[in-house]
């Protein structure tokens, strides 16, 4: 599944890549999303065979998002990285040929000019950095890292535990020295932070979290970040992560975002999201579900 071509989606004039880092381990769902239990799961059919197994079982992956629009190069959140010292062992000391799929992808990480995280964990923040001479230095030297300035400002004021202070260490803190971090300011409807890109704030699981909304020739995306992890929350909005710092936010950030992206149209690419990764946002009885899209992506697997 993983080796498979290069996959991408078309939206107006913006190709959207999806720059594969890892499958995450099966023991990830009970952990991340506890209320998806494999009764839960399996009551939604159409979770299978692309968004669980048959007993249940969730599938999740790490991957990054690239796109060219307005002649900017844009890679949207970093996944875990390589060599990082991590509590989760899923996390720790990875080496994937991730900076070899987004080269392959077109993007090589000089070239890159943007870089948008939609928080600050450590799984979307790990290619923010990459080792030189036992260093962590800027992975794309040439680009401005955006995040959300309530994002940044509420773990400023975090208690954090070693874990979270050595993600810091190595994957912001650096790219703050090198004077490559923006933080933004995101009005409740957004903000344009390149042609055809809009921040949109979508709190709970952090404080400052965003998702990435693209727009080109009447068509929209929108890509997740953690705001939903799973397909399985479409169906249960209530289903949150066991990481989520107001558990009662992120839900009601789901049931809104839900709701406006209904019977749109909109592409919603989730940055955790199984291949086929990307569908429509479609009501089903009083909540939801996702009808993947396999348009632009032949047979992933």
């Amino acid at each position: 599944m993983h080796n498979s071509p290069l996959t991408s989606w078309t939206v107006g004039d913006i190709t959207v890549h999806r720059v594969d880092e890892t499958p995450l381990p099966p023991a990830t769902g009970p952990w991340l999303l506890p209320d998806a239990t494999p009764e839960v799961v399996t009551a939604q059919d159409w979770l299978h065979p692309h968004f669980a197994d048959h007993e249940g079982v969730l599938r999740i992956d790490s991957h990054s998002f690239a796109f060219v629009t307005g002649g900017r190069r844009v890679l949207v959140d970093t996944g875990i990285g390589n060599g990082k010292e991590r509590a989760n062992p899923a996390w720790h000391d990875l080496r994937t040929d991730f900076l070899e799929r987004l080269t392959a992808a077109g993007f090589p990480p000089d070239s890159v000019d943007l870089v948008i995280l939609t928080h600050l964990h450590a799984d979307h923040v790990g290619w923010n950095t990459r080792e030189a001479n036992g260093d962590w230095v800027p992975t794309f030297p040439n680009s401005r890292y955006l995040t959300s300035r309530t994002e940044r400002e509420f773990w400023a004021g975090y208690d954090m535990d070693e874990a979270r202070a050595q993600m810091f260490r190595d994957s912001v803190i650096p790219v703050e020295r090198a004077g490559l971090l923006d933080l933004v300011d995101v009005p409740a409807e957004g903000v344009e932070v390149a042609p055809g890109v809009r921040l949109l704030p979508t709190p709970g699981h952090t404080p400052g979290h965003v998702a990435v909304e693209l727009t080109s020739r009447g068509e929209t995306a929108l890509i997740t970040g953690d705001c939903v992890h799973h397909p399985v929350q479409f169906a249960h909005p209530a289903i949150g992560a066991c990481v989520d710092i107001d558990p009662r936010r992120s839900e009601a950030t789901r049931r809104e975002l839900f709701g406006s992206l209904a019977g749109t149209g909109t592409l919603v690419l989730g940055t955790h999201f199984a291949p086929p990764t990307a569908g429509h946002v479609v009501a089903d009885q009083d909540t939801y579900r996702l009808l993947p899209s396999n348009s632009a992506e032949g047979h992933d697997g």
